[in-house]
C-alpha cells in the first residue's frame, strides 16, 4: 500500500503489477477496468506486421484488475487491447479501437496506429550514482531536448536534438561550466500533437500532451536507435542520465499528470477513455468533463487506479531510469477531492512526498491549475517545492514596469518593501517549517517572454503562432525601454543590456532555488514570441552563434553562479527571527542609503528605491559568510553611505551590474565610507572581518 490509513484511502493490492511482467514462460498481462464487460490482447506476428499472431480474452479479477499469459510476451513484441463493454454517460468503450496499454513501456507506431511494445529494460549503470546536490546548492536549468542541442557546434550533427546529444560532453561541459546543477527537461514522456494544431499544419513542440506515462518521446532519440525500437530507445535515455550524472548534474523531468492527449469528450479514443472512461476522468453525471487543465480533461486524481498509475510511473523513473526529480505541471488538479477542491493534503500529494523513494527525489509543483480555487502558491506540504510566481511578478516590476511607470510620471508605484521580501526567501508565502528552499525562484520559463524579450517588448508578437496574436498571455510585466523591438539606439541597448544583468543578479543572488531558462544566460530571443509552444524551429531552437555582448552575458551568468555557491549567506536553507540566531539561517540587516537601519515608513516609501542588505551566514558545517548587497531601483544616481555593522572592517568588491563583464575592482570600502551608484544597479561585496 503506499497510501497511510490516516486518509482513509488505500490502493487495494490487486492493482500490483499492471502491464506487462516477464514469467518463465513469455509474459503476463495485466490492465485495470472496472466497468469493461471485455478486453482482448491482440499480439502481432512480428515488429511492423499487420498479422495477429495471437488474440487472448483477459479475465476480470479483483478490484477491476483483468489479465492473461502469452509466450509471445517478450521482449520485442508488438501489442495491442480491445475492450468494450456499456453506453452509459460516463462511458466511452468502442471495441473496433486498438489500444494502449497505460502501462506500456515501449510503444511504435505502424500507419496511423499506436501499438504497445514489449521492451528489453536491462542496462549497464556500472558505477553510476545520483548526485544527490543539496537544495541550498541547486541551480535549476530549464530546457527543451531538442532545442536545446539542435544547433549546438559542438554536438555532432547526428546527435543534435537528442537525448545522445544531451549527454554529449559538449553539452555536459557547458552546463557544468555555466555552474548549473540541474537539468529540468520538458516533457520527455511519448507525446502528441492536439488534432487542431494538425489541422493548422503545426505541431505541439514543448510535450504537453501525454499519450503514455511510461515511455521516452521516441522522437528525441537518434535516428540509430529509432531505427532499433523502443528498447533502444529507452537505453538511450538512461544513457543520457548517466552521462548527466557522470558531470555531476541531476536530471529533473516536467510530467504532466494532470491530463492526456485524450482531449475533450469527443476527442481521440487512444487509451484510457476507450480501457475506461469513469474511472480515468472526472466528470458530471451526464458524462461532461469538469476540466481545470484547460486543455479538454483531467484525470481524476481521487480514484486509486489513477494514483497508483501516478505513483508507479514517478517509481520507474525514479528507480528504472535513475531520474533526480519532478516538476509537476499543473499540480493542483492532482491535489482536487471527489468535489474538485484543492486540499494540500489529498493522499495523492501525501504519498508522493512520503514515499520511501520519491521523497529522496526533487519535487517540485507548478501551484496553479484553471479550475476554481486553483492558484495555491505556498500552499503544498512541506518536502514540496515550487514555482514562485509571485516572486517572477514581483521581481519583473521592480526592474522593468516599475521603471517603466517612473520614466512616465516621476516615480514607480512602488517601494523596496516586496522586493526585499522576495530576496530574502519570501517569508510571507513559505511557511517557517518549509523555508526558503520551497520556493524554486525564477523570472521566465518557457512559457512567456525570455529574458532577452522582457528588456524589448511591452507587446506580444504571436502572429505566427496562426491565432492573430490572442494566444499568450497581455500581462508581460515587460518594459521595451522606449522602443518596440530591435534599435541601434545605443542608449536604449545599454539601458536593456543593464537590465537584463540586474534580472540575472537577482534570480541568482536571492534566497530560494533558482532556475534559469535555456539560453536566458547569453540573452535568447524568440523575437517577442511569449507562447511559442507550436513552433518546432529556430525561433525556438536555443542559437550558440553569439555576439559580442551575449558572451559578456554569458561570462556575468556564470560569474554570479560562482558567487552563489561560494557565498553561503546568499542561500540559506532556514528563515532567520529578528533577535535569535537560526542555525542555516542568514541573519539580515537592512540597511538605508544614509548607512542607517531601516524604519517602517522606508518600506513602502515609492521615493525610496535604494536597499543595502547584509546577510551572515549560521553555518551548522563550514565557514562562517557575510555579505553586503546593494540594490538601487531608479535611473537616477545616487549616493549611499555603506552600514558600520558590527564585525566588518571593509567590503569587498565582488560583482557591480553596471559593468558588461564581471572584472576586479581595485580597493575596498571602509563602513561608513559614500560610495555613488549609477542608475539601476546591483552591488555585491564580501563583508570582511579581517
Amino acid at each position: 500500500m503506499y497510501l497511510d490509513s490516516l486518509f482513509r484511502v488505500t490502493i487495494p493490492p490487486a492493482l500490483n503489477n499492471l502491464g506487462v511482467r516477464q514469467t518463465g514462460n513469455g509474459g503476463e498481462l495485466k490492465v485495470f477496468s472496472a466497468h469493461a464487460e471485455g478486453i482482448d490482447l491482440l499480439v502481432y506476428e512480428a515488429p511492423g506486421s499487420n498479422h495477429i499472431a495471437e488474440r487472448h480474452s483477459l479475465k476480470k479479477g479483483k478490484a477491476g484488475v483483468w489479465s492473461t499469459t502469452s509466450s509471445l510476451l517478450i521482449p520485442g513484441a508488438e501489442y495491442s487491447l480491445q475492450a468494450w463493454g456499456p453506453a452509459g454517460p460516463q462511458d466511452s468503450f468502442s471495441v473496433e479501437e486498438l489500444l494502449i496499454d497505460p502501462y506500456a513501456k515501449g510503444l511504435s507506431k505502424v500507419g496511423n496506429q499506436w501499438r504497445n511494445v514489449v521492451v528489453d529494460t536491462s542496462f549497464d549503470w556500472e558505477d553510476s550514482t545520483k548526485p544527490q546536490t543539496p537544495l541550498d546548492q541547486s541551480v535549476i536549468y530549464e530546457a527543451h531536448v531538442r532545442g536545446l542541442t539542435k544547433m549546438h557546434p559542438g554536438v555532432p550533427l547526428e546527435l543534435r536534438g537528442t537525448y545522445a546529444g544531451l549527454g554529449h560532453e559538449a553539452m555536459t561541459t557547458y552546463l557544468t561550466e555555466l555552474g548549473v546543477t540541474a537539468v529540468e527537461l520538458l516533457p520527455v514522456h511519448t507525446f502528441v500533437s492536439e488534432e487542431h494544431l494538425l489541422r493548422q499544419g503545426v505541431t505541439n513542440y514543448w510535450g504537453y500532451n501525454t499519450l503514455n506515462f511510461f515511455t521516452p518521446h521516441e522522437a528525441y532519440a537518434t535516428h540509430e536507435s529509432r531505427a532499433e525500437g523502443p528498447s533502444a530507445v529507452l537505453r538511450e535515455f538512461k544513457q543520457m542520465v548517466k552521462d548527466l550524472h557522470a558531470a555531476g548534474l541531476e536530471v529533473i523531468l516536467d510530467v504532466v499528470y494532470n491530463h492526456t492527449a485524450e482531449e475533450g469528450k469527443f476527442g481521440p479514443r487512444l487509451s484510457f477513455r476507450g480501457l475506461d472512461n469513469a474511472s480515468y476522468y472526472r466528470q458530471t453525471p451526464d458524462g461532461e468533463y469538469i476540466d481545470t487543465t484547460g486543455c479538454g480533461n483531467s484525470l481524476n486524481a481521487s480514484e486509486p487506479v489513477v494514483q497508483k498509475l501516478i505513483l508507479d510511473s514517478l517509481r520507474y523513473w525514479a528507480e528504472e531510469v535513475q531520474v533526480d526529480g519532478f516538476r509537476f505541471d499543473l499540480a493542483v488538479t492532482l491535489g482536487r477531492n471527489e468535489d474538485a477542491e484543492y486540499e494540500k493534503d489529498r493522499p495523492l500529494l501525501e504519498a508522493i512526498r512520503t514515499d520511501p523513494v520519491l521523497s529522496t527525489t526533487k519535487l517540485i509543483a507548478e501551484p496553479w491549475d484553471v479550475g476554481l480555487g486553483g492558484w495555491q502558491t505556498g500552499n503544498f506540504a512541506d518536502g514540496w517545492h515550487e514555482w514562485n510566481d509571485r516572486y517572477r511578478d514581483r521581481i519583473r516590476n521592480f526592474w522593468l514596469t516599475d521603471i517603466a511607470q517612473a520614466r512616465e510620471t516621476g516615480i514607480a508605484p512602488t517601494g523596496v518593501g516586496g522586493f526585499a521580501t522576495r530576496l530574502a526567501g519570501s517569508s510571507n508565502t513559505f511557511s517557517a517549517e518549509r523555508g526558503p528552499v520551497a520556493s524554486v525562484n525564477f523570472i521566465t520559463a518557457h512559457d512567456g517572454f525570455t529574458l532577452n524579450d522582457l528588456t524589448m517588448y511591452n507587446y506580444k508578437h504571436n502572429i505566427g503562432n496562426g491565432e492573430d496574436n490572442r494566444d499568450g498571455t497581455d500581462n508581460n510585466r515587460s518594459f521595451n525601454h522606449g522602443v518596440e523591438g530591435p534599435t541601434d539606439n545605443p542608449d536604449v541597448i545599454a539601458a536593456r543590456r543593464r537590465t537584463m544583468r540586474n534580472l540575472m543578479g537577482t534570480l541568482l543572488l536571492s534566497a530560494g532555488i533558482p532556475m534559469i531558462t535555456a539560453g536566458d544566460e547569453f540573452g535568447r530571443t524568440q523575437h517577442g514570441n511569449n507562447n511559442a509552444y507550436c513552433h518546432d524551429s529556430p525561433l525556438t531552437w536555443v542559437n550558440w552563434e553569439l555576439q559580442e555582448w551575449q558572451q559578456d552575458m554569458l561570462a556575468t551568468t556564470k560569474h554570479l553562479t560562482k558567487m552563489r555557491q561560494e557565498h553561503p549567506a546568499l542561500r540559506p536553507t532556514k528563515f532567520g527571527v529578528f533577535g535569535e540566531r537560526i542555525p542555516s539561517a542568514s541573519q539580515v540587516d537592512w540597511y538605508n542609503t544614509q548607512g542607517e537601519m531601516m524604519e517602517l515608513e522606508d518600506w513602502e516609501d515609492p521615493h525610496n528605491r535604494t536597499l543595502q542588505y547584509v546577510a551572515a551566514s549560521t553555518p551548522e558545517s563550514g565557514d562562517f559568510n557575510r555579505i553586503l548587497m546593494i540594490i538601487h531601483g531608479t535611473e537616477q544616481p545616487t549616493s549611499v553611505v555603506v552600514p558600520k555593522h558590527e564585525g566588518v572592517l571593509f567590503y569587498e568588491p565582488l560583482w557591480f551590474s553596471p559593468h558588461h563583464t564581471p572584472r576586479d575592482v581595485p580597493g575596498v570600502l571602509r563602513p561608513g565610507e559614500t560610495f555613488k551608484l549609477t542608475g539601476t544597479s546591483i552591488l555585491l561585496f564580501n563583508a570582511a572581518n579581517s
